[in-house]
């Protein structure tokens, strides 16, 4: 018995296939297994009523209401309902998009179809019984994802590989109707429809334990808590409210648990993002609100201390078991230390998987992600290449910061010690080996400096003014933003007669937050319990209480573009360390993408098909 995990050479992409039976260390893996096993099964187990019985058969999918698109060659259905007391018409339903070579079907009448299934016959290797389910999550700045009402031709990639291919609406920022879209309303949608596919499971094709996710920026982020809030209780009241199926019509529970997660420049871990985006870049900046003499500059220095004492609690392990820690250092604020260590190794193998990945003559191109806007009109996923190449400007999602970068957009670099030269061009900070085809970095620093400089005012995620697109996420009954960081609170609360002696501060900010962290939604929960929801780590690492109360995914990819100013490194880091050390995780596929921003980055290579060939790789 064997199982698979990813570990980081430098944070660069290795697989290692890992036997439970050497050196006498399969007795105590196992035990830990079944151990998390059982907890995780204990903490997960859901009670089945009458009622949740009653509600299944309302949701039944009607097998002849299907549609044939003969141009793809593909069935579909959309207006497929997911709760019994959803609210909105635009958003709370999903179409399923199945390939016709798994499909037999009859004419209804008003062309429409009655299907069964084809079980032998095969697409790419799969059949209705084995094809994955993929699920895209469109929802930059958590945007509100729109249900498609006809035939989406972003299944089409997929459907030719052999997926089902599913498209499920769900409430997020920014919508058309009054609905509320704020926490954690987005992924009890996805988790809704998730739990619908199960209960159909006889109706549709596709192997329903084998559901993938993938999203961009704040899709990223609903994807990774998809992937790591499994059948979690704490969100069952939001399920009820909207009269999700939790049960089959024989009366067992379903389950909202994926096999695997995407994630492409997630914005989350928002109980810490506030801070660790002031450690590894706002530390750095002296203009602005980071001007040195303002009281906000104060703040983000206090941030970043708090960030640090954060990470030697977190037990971050690198993967040879090394407990990953910040230091206190004479240059810096807690700049020394395994952890800083390790993330100038992480950019410093990106750099040089991009020389590796490169040919030159090289031309610089310019990506970014797709607007909020243009992805909610659609409800489409956009295709296309994303080359690798340095970013500096493009369109943004709602709520994001313009991505910073060093090399010219479209500039043509004749050689590797030319482009080196670019980036050395303000000072030296890259030391090139031509021989090896290396490089290495004077300090995480220089790096900030040269390519990821802060865009964002302090409080990046929640401002001080209630700004920012997160705010929005944590709204309440008459208040359409919130904060939602402890952390600033506290440190405004704890240091006010330092900051009230600098330029600008107001009492009132304490206030602010105090007052908001103690509101709480209309289901009765408290601003920190809708954090939690929405942070992945909660249910990945023991430092939370939420550990090993949900089902984990056993697949994820991660990319980032390392250029992006969006957020700071340390959050995919982090996510991906602790999916390394997760019991119930077999596979993590991290890579950061040098010279790239907030995009659907990939080192090369298209990054639809991509993922598909990573979905392929992680079931054979």
């Amino acid at each position: 018995m064997s199982f698979k995990k990813v570990l980081p050479l430098m944070s660069g992409l290795l697989i290692i296939s890992v036997g439970l039976g050497a050196c006498g260390q399969a007795t105590t893996k196992t035990k830990h297994k079944t151990s998390t096993a059982a907890q995780v099964a204990k903490a997960t187990k859901q009670t089945v009523t009458k009622a949740d019985v009653t509600n299944a058969k309302k949701l039944l999918i009607n097998h002849k209401k299907w549609r044939y698109n003969a141009t793809n060659k593909v069935y579909y259905q959309v207006g497929i309902k997911y709760g019994t007391k959803t609210t909105s018409s635009t958003y709370e339903s999903m179409g399923i998009f199945i390939p016709a070579k798994y499909v037999k079907a009859k004419t209804s009448g008003h062309q429409t179809y009655t299907i069964t299934f084809n079980r032998k016959a095969k697409v790419k290797g799969y059949t209705a019984k084995t094809a994955p389910i993929v699920m895209p999550v469109n929802t930059p700045g958590y945007a509100a994802q729109a249900a498609p009402t006809g035939y989406d031709s972003s299944a089409n990639k997929y459907t030719k590989a052999g997926f089902i291919y599913v498209a499920a609406g769900c409430r997020g920022l920014n919508q058309s109707d009054k609905s509320n879209g704020s926490s954690p309303w987005g992924v009890t949608d996805l988790k809704a429809a998730v739990r619908t596919l199960r209960l159909n499971r006889q109706n549709i094709a596709g192997n329903t334990n084998r559901i993938f996710t993938f999203g961009h920026s704040g899709g990223g982020a609903q994807s990774a808590l998809m992937g790591a809030t499994g059948d979690s209780k704490k969100y069952t009241t939001y399920l009820k409210a909207i009269g999700a199926p939790l049960a089959t019509t024989t009366g067992n529970a379903t389950s909202d648990a994926v096999a695997g997660a995407m994630a492409w420049c997630p914005i989350t871990s928002l109980d810490t993002a506030n801070e660790a985006y002031e450690w590894n870049m706002g530390q750095y900046s002296n203009s602005g609100t980071r001007k040195q003499g303002t009281w906000t500059k104060a703040l983000s220095n206090d941030m970043a201390t708090s960030y640090a004492q954060y990470i030697n609690k977190l037990g971050l392990k690198d993967a040879s078991g090394q407990t990953l820690t910040l230091k206190k250092s004479a240059n810096g604020i807690y700049t020394s230390g395994s952890y800083a260590t390790y993330l100038k190794k992480e950019v410093e193998q990106s750099l040089n998987n991009f020389l590796k990945d490169t040919t030159f003559p090289y031309k610089a191109t310019s990506n970014e992600g797709p607007s909020s806007a243009a992805t909610q009109t659609s409800g489409k996923k956009p295709s296309g290449s994303k080359p690798t190449g340095a970013t500096k400007s493009g369109s943004k999602p709602s709520g994001s910061a313009p991505t910073g970068g060093t090399t010219s957009s479209g500039k043509t670099y004749k050689t590797v010690t030319a482009y080196i030269k670019s980036l050395n061009k303000n000072g030296k900070w890259i030391t090139y080996n031509a021989k090896k085809n290396t490089a290495t970095i004077t300090s995480m620093k220089a790096f900030v400096k040269h390519c990821k400089t802060a865009s964002k005012d302090v409080g990046a995620f929640d401002g001080l003014t209630r700004q920012q697109t997160e705010n929005k996420l944590f709204a309440t009954s008459g208040s359409s933003a919130n904060h939602f960081d402890s952390t600033i609170s506290n440190l405004l609360t704890t240091n006010q007669a330092k900051y009230a002696k600098l330029k600008n501060y107001k009492t009132s900010y304490a206030k602010a937050y105090r007052a908001d962290l103690k509101k709480t939604d209309a289901q009765g929960s408290s601003m920190q319990t809708r954090l939690n929801l929405y942070n992945p780590l909660y249910y990945l690492t023991n430092y939370y209480a939420g550990y090993n109360t949900s089902k984990v995914a056993k697949y994820w990819r991660i990319r980032t573009g390392i250029n992006q100013s969006d957020t700071a490194l340390t959050v995919e880091t982090n996510l991906a360390l602790t999916l390394q050390q997760n019991q119930q995780v077999k596979s993590v596929d991290f890579a950061t993408v040098w010279g790239q921003g907030h995009t659907e980055a990939e080192r090369t290579g298209n990054n639809e098909t991509n993922f598909i060939k990573w979905v392929n790789q992680s079931l054979n």
